[in-house]
C-alpha cells in the first residue's frame, strides 16, 4: 500500500486542527467546579492520589508528575491495583483525583465505595458529566470533547490531550495560589540542568585560597605569567595593598601585549593589565556569571566581597564542568 507525502501532511494538520479545538472548548470549563476543584485541592493536608485506567492512567500519572513538582504533593495510584492492596496509600487528609472519559470505568469505579468511606473529597475529569462517577464525585470538571482526532473515533486522541491540558491548569493554577517561586521549583529538581541553573551560584565553583590568581599591582608580567601557569585559569587579577582588584590580566591581554614587544622582565603588570574589570559577588546564580561573560565576550569572572577584595575566580570551563553551559 502506498500512501503519497500530501496525504501525510493533510492527515497530520486535520489531527492538530481537532485537537486545538478541543483545547479551546476547554475554556467554557473553568467555571464553579474548578474552582471549587483548586480549593480541595489547595486545603488538602496530605496528598492528590491522581488515578485512572489505560490511557487515561498515562494522563494521571503525568498530572500526578506535574502537580509534585510544582508544589502539590501527589502520587499516582493504578485504579487496577488500587482494589488489591495500593488503596491502602490513600488516607483520610487526601484528595483523589480520579480521569475517566467514559466516566464507567469499572476499576475506577470500584474503589468508589472504599473513597467514600475514608470521606476523602473526590474529583472527577470525565468526558460524561452524566456518568456514574461524575454523579459520585465532590466535583465535577466536564473535559468532554466533540470528536477524538482518531478518524475511526476509537483511539483516545482528542479526549487525553483535553485532560492532559486541565490537569496542567490545575496544576499552574495551585503553583500560582501558593506563591511556588523557581527556587522551589529547583529545589524538587535539583539532578538536572534546569536545578542546576537555578540553585548552582557562583560561590559552589569558584576558586579560592592557593587556586585564586592573584598578583600585585606592582608586580612583573614575568611574575603575573607564573602566577596565570601555575594556577591554570587562563588569568590572574591584580590587587593593591590591600587586596581590593584593580584589574586582571588575561591570555587575551598576553596577546595584544606580545604584539608591542615588551621586556616582560621589566614591565609592571600594570601597565598591561585591564583595568576597572568586570567583577561579581560570590551570591550570583552560576547561570547569570555565564549570561555575563557572554554579553562582555569574556572568559574569565574575579569574584569580590562587599569590600571589593579578591576572594574568588572562575572561567568558562568551571562552567562547562558544572553542567551550566
Amino acid at each position: 500500500m502506498h500512501i503519497h507525502d500530501q496525504k501525510l501532511r493533510e492527515l497530520a494538520l486535520a489531527v492538530i486542527q481537532t485537537e486545538t479545538e478541543a483545547i479551546a472548548a476547554l475554556a467554557d470549563q473553568i467555571n464553579d467546579a474548578f474552582v471549587a476543584a483548586c480549593h480541595l485541592m489547595f486545603k488538602c493536608t496530605g496528598r492528590i492520589v491522581v488515578t485512572g485506567m489505560g490511557k487515561s492512567g498515562h494522563i494521571a500519572g503525568k498530572i500526578a508528575a506535574t502537580l509534585a513538582s510544582t508544589g502539590t504533593p501527589a502520587f499516582f495510584v493504578h485504579s487496577g491495583e488500587a482494589s488489591h492492596g495500593d488503596l491502602g496509600m490513600i488516607t483520610k487528609q487526601d484528595v483523589v483525583l480520579a480521569l475517566s472519559n467514559s466516566g464507567e470505568t469499572d476499576e475506577v469505579l470500584t474503589i468508589l465505595p472504599i473513597i467514600k468511606r475514608l470521606g476523602v473529597p473526590l474529583i472527577a475529569l470525565t468526558g460524561n458529566p452524566a456518568s456514574t462517577l461524575a454523579k459520585f464525585s465532590t466535583t465535577h470538571i466536564d473535559v468532554s470533547v466533540k470528536q477524538e482526532a482518531c478518524p475511526l473515533g476509537l483511539a483516545p486522541t482528542s479526549s487525553t490531550t483535553a485532560a492532559l491540558v486541565m490537569g496542567d491548569a490545575l496544576a499552574i493554577s495551585l503553583l500560582e495560589a501558593r506563591g511556588f517561586t523557581r527556587d522551589d521549583f529547583a529545589l524538587s529538581h535539583p539532578g538536572g540542568s534546569l536545578g542546576k541553573r537555578l540553585l548552582l551560584r557562583v560561590s559552589d565553583i569558584m576558586h579560592v585560597d592557593n587556586e585564586l590568581p592573584s598578583v600585585p599591582e606592582s608586580a612583573l608580567i614575568s611574575y603575573a605569567l607564573l602566577e596565570m601557569t601555575e594556577k591554570k585559569l587562563g588569568m590572574t587579577a591584580i590587587v593593591d595593598p590591600s587586596n581590593t582588584v584593580v584589574g586582571i590580566f588575561t591570555d587575551g591581554d598576553l596577546r595584544r601585549m606580545l604584539a608591542k614587544n615588551l621586556d616582560i622582565h621589566q614591565t609592571a603588570i600594570a601597565s598591561v593589565m585591564t583595568a576597572n574589570c568586570t567583577v561579581i559577588p560570590p551570591s550570583l546564580l552560576a547561570a547569570e556569571a555565564m549570561q555575563i561573560m557572554e554579553q562582555k565576550k569574556i572568559n574569565a569572572l574575579i569574584i569580590v566581597d562587599e569590600e571589593q577584595h579578591a576572594i574568588g575566580a572562575m572561567n568558562m570551563h568551571d562552567l562547562i564542568r558544572a553542567g551550566i553551559v
